[in-house]
């Protein structure tokens, strides 16, 4: 341990040590109020600690003690990777989801003792419903697969046996999912804000995501080229913009006739705003002060009017209005792999199941008007 008096009077103790896997030499180090036998063995206890630390890091992130690694050490090395290279939104989903899972399972329990047995029967004694047990499932078996993807695990054969169940709550009608042509109507009459209504008029002829919709600039917005550049996302949970939900987000949709209409309405009603206020806005659709739209505000406002006016089984939400656009899109006879590549995915369950469904319903349509036809 070495020592060197501080501009301050204060002693900084130090102390030095080797990385296993380097071989490199690093220090730690700690500050003392003044220099003697009492002080320096105190600090050498916490240096001593400090390096034990190090090492531990070092050991865990080199999966030296696999046999000894505990569910909530895992839990941590993965949050921490994931708070480096996952979206806010995504880090701060699986945080939560771990720090239930750690208190479920045990923060001490070790990794490699984990059976399938052992889970279920903790998840059973939660007495959770059906849908928060097949998340917390999803969440840990990702955990897991992570963990063995890079070197923490040795063995996950266990995980294949721990089976969802089916959340029958949760199978709402496929025709709850989204909105007919009249319902659709109905709705945006009924909406009486300006904004929220263009917005939701918006998102039913393009097909973009609401955060897709709000992070647009108004260069995205080509009216010239008709084309909409979507690039960016804005994350409402932690108020910032960051990257779209996949590669296939990246995309230009084209503006049809009836959204150029609907995108000059949108740029003039902005604009004049902006005229009365003095308040500029890079933003396509902004709030009265220029900036992003609430999206909490548009969301309950939207349920509000939807439930007052619709009758529909399940609360109508943002996301409702982009399944509006793939029944819509499927009424018109575009052909599916175009509204999922407009839609910004390269394969999506509901959006083939909402396709589907109605051209099957338009091919019964059809069906019922040839049964009584008489040609002969």
């Amino acid at each position: 341990m070495w020592s060197e008096i501080l501009p301050s009077g204060k002693i900084r103790f130090g102390e030095r040590y080797t990385d296993p896997l380097t071989l490199k030499t690093h220090k730690v180090s700690c500050t003392m109020e003044k220099d003697t036998n009492s002080t320096r063995k105190q600090a050498q206890l916490i240096l001593n600690e400090k390096i034990q630390q190090k090492l531990e890091d070092i050991s865990l992130s080199a999966t030296v003690r696999k046999e000894k690694l505990r569910f909530g050490q895992l839990c941590t090395i993965y949050n921490n990777f994931q708070k480096n290279s996952r979206a806010p939104s995504t880090y701060k989903r699986n945080l939560h989801a771990c720090n239930s899972l750690r208190r479920i399972l045990g923060e001490n329990t070790l990794v490699d003792q984990l059976t399938a047995g052992y889970v279920i029967e903790k998840l059973s004694a939660e007495k959770e419903d059906i849908g928060t047990t097949n998340e917390r499932i999803t969440r840990l078996k990702a955990l897991i697969r992570w963990g063995f993807e890079n070197d923490y695990i040795s063995d996950i054969s266990w995980i294949d046996k721990i089976k969802k169940e089916t959340d029958r709550k949760k199978k709402a009608k496929l025709e709850e999912k989204y909105l007919e042509r009249d319902e659709l109507n109905t709705l945006l009459k009924s909406m009486t804000i300006p904004r929220w209504r263009m917005l939701a008029s918006f998102a039913a002829l393009s097909g973009l995501r609401v955060g897709e919709i709000i992070a647009l600039h108004d260069s995205d917005v080509d009216l010239n080229k008709r084309v909409i550049h979507v690039n960016k996302n804005y994350d409402a949970n932690n108020k910032l913009v960051g990257y779209p939900k996949n590669v296939f987000s990246y995309r230009e949709v084209y503006i049809q006739d009836e959204l150029l209409t609907l995108c000059r309405q949108i740029k003039f009603f902005i604009k004049k705003e902006q005229m009365l206020t003095g308040i500029r806005s890079k933003l396509f659709i902004c709030d009265i002060s220029g900036n992003y739209v609430n999206y909490y505000s548009y969301n309950d406002y939207l349920k509000e009017v939807a439930r007052r006016v619709l009758d529909k089984n399940i609360e109508i939400t943002t996301h409702v209005m982009r399944h509006t656009h793939v029944a819509l899109m499927a009424e018109q006879f575009i052909p599916l792999e175009v509204i999922s590549r407009r839609l910004g995915h390269a394969n999506s369950k509901i959006t083939r199941e909402i396709y589907f469904h109605v051209t099957d319903k338009m091919k019964e349509h059809d069906n019922q008007l040839i049964r009584s036809v008489k040609i002969l």
